[in-house]
């Protein structure tokens, strides 16, 4: 059977083994692909995953991939001194990002299955594992390689993490880090992304001289900050930006994050869906330690990563591997 769609990705070594992965359109595992490898000795493919044609549903890229904002007009002094009474939520209560350092000392709990993300909770990259596993324990952690760490040393099940935003672009960190790892792609879940203007309770839109969220956050609602004249404050991720107005209790500051955010921290969403594209979605990755064997009932989209020795047309060589076979191929980056 033809495959149908195929993403592809590059850098170099000669061949060992290729590392499958899939998911068909129901979240369902499997995959498989064969290679001709009289015709492809000289490429190594370092990690393959074969995921299902129709996916789940779309994220932001939660990793510091953009430089941090500069605070133009220099108005972002002062803007955490006012406080607000009244905010209930205790931020201690909620669970600590795991590192790549320290991360063997996270409990573990074989109860249910248990799904690392980057960024702290209410980001988008939970949203996204939640989606994939309603009913799972998600795992916090400090950032990408951590997050693939911890599926390599068993604290984990699975790792969801974003590979391309509709807008944004690919996210190459997790590219480089498929390469580095051995891990296997056995799923994709695509999170549309609806960002949400969130303040304290008791907050109206009009009262906010900043607002804090990840660049590409501010990047993606260009029409409402422009709108909103507040001076722009950079934070790692959106569920950061949440938590500093959270805990700086700043009631003329307000952030960029999701709903989830809003709930976790005891933020009120004062407008929502403020994307200037409404068509914004993010595509993630689940890996997992093992491969699946993928069926023949229902076509697959692989994706594969490998690298090329340095030459004259060695990218055509490659690509030709394809063609010759007729397999379409959806993005090369």
């Amino acid at each position: 059977m033809a495959l149908k769609a195929v993403s592809i990705w590059g850098c170099y070594k000669p061949p060992p083994q290729l590392g499958v992965g899939v998911s068909n359109s129901h979240s369902t595992l499997i995959g498989n692909l064969r290679y001709d490898y009289d015709k492809c000795r000289k490429w190594e493919c370092c990690c393959l995953g074969v995921l299902a044609q129709r996916a789940t549903t779309a994220v932001e890229d939660e990793g510091p991939s953009v430089p941090p904002l500069v605070d133009s007009s220099g108005a972002a002094d002062g803007v955490h001194q006012n406080e607000s009474k009244g905010f209930h939520k205790d931020l201690n209560l909620l669970p600590k990002p795991l590192t790549a350092i320290d991360i063997s000392s996270y409990p573990r709990d074989g109860s249910k299955v248990r799904v690392a993300y980057q960024g702290l909770p209410g980001a988008y990259s939970e949203d996204a594992a939640l989606k994939a596993y309603p009913k799972c324990e998600t795992v916090p952690c400090d950032n990408f390689e951590a997050a693939f760490k911890a599926v390599e040393l068993w604290l984990v099940n699975k790792t969801v993490l974003p590979i391309e935003n509709s807008v944004g672009g690919s996210v190459h960190r997790n590219y480089d880090l498929l390469l580095r790892h051995r891990l296997h792609i056995v799923g994709e879940v695509q999170l549309r992304v609806n960002h949400c203007l969130l303040g304290l309770p008791g907050v109206r839109k009009e009262e906010l001289r900043a607002v804090v969220s990840h660049p590409q956050a501010f990047a993606q609602c260009e029409t409402t900050l422009s709108d909103l004249g507040a001076v722009k404050i950079a934070a790692r991720d959106t569920a950061a930006a949440a938590q500093t107005v959270a805990s700086n209790c700043a009631r003329d500051t307000g952030a960029i994050a999701s709903s989830r955010a809003a709930e976790v921290y005891g933020l009120d969403i004062l407008a929502e869906r403020i994307q200037d594209d409404d068509e914004n979605i993010t595509r993630f990755l689940v890996l997992a330690r093992e491969p699946i064997i993928p069926g023949t009932d229902r076509p697959h989209k692989t994706s594969i990563v490998f690298s090329l020795e340095e030459g004259p047309g060695v990218l055509f060589k490659a690509l030709a591997v394809f063609a010759m076979r007729d397999i379409n191929l959806s993005k090369v980056c």
